[in-house]
């Protein structure tokens, strides 16, 4: 299984209310393909 790590930035104009439904969709679509993600959050003043 193929995996990818992903840096979540919460408010660099995305929103925070939109991270959460775009890794479901991910790990959703990652299950059916193979594909696995593991996500690392941070601040946005990182």
């Amino acid at each position: 299984m193929t995996r990818y790590h992903i840096a979540l930035v919460p408010g660099d104009g995305i929103g925070t209310e939109v991270l959460p439904p775009a890794q479901q969709v991910l790990d959703t679509v990652g299950a059916r393909h193979g594909v696995a993600f593991s996500y690392t959050s941070y601040d946005w003043s990182c």
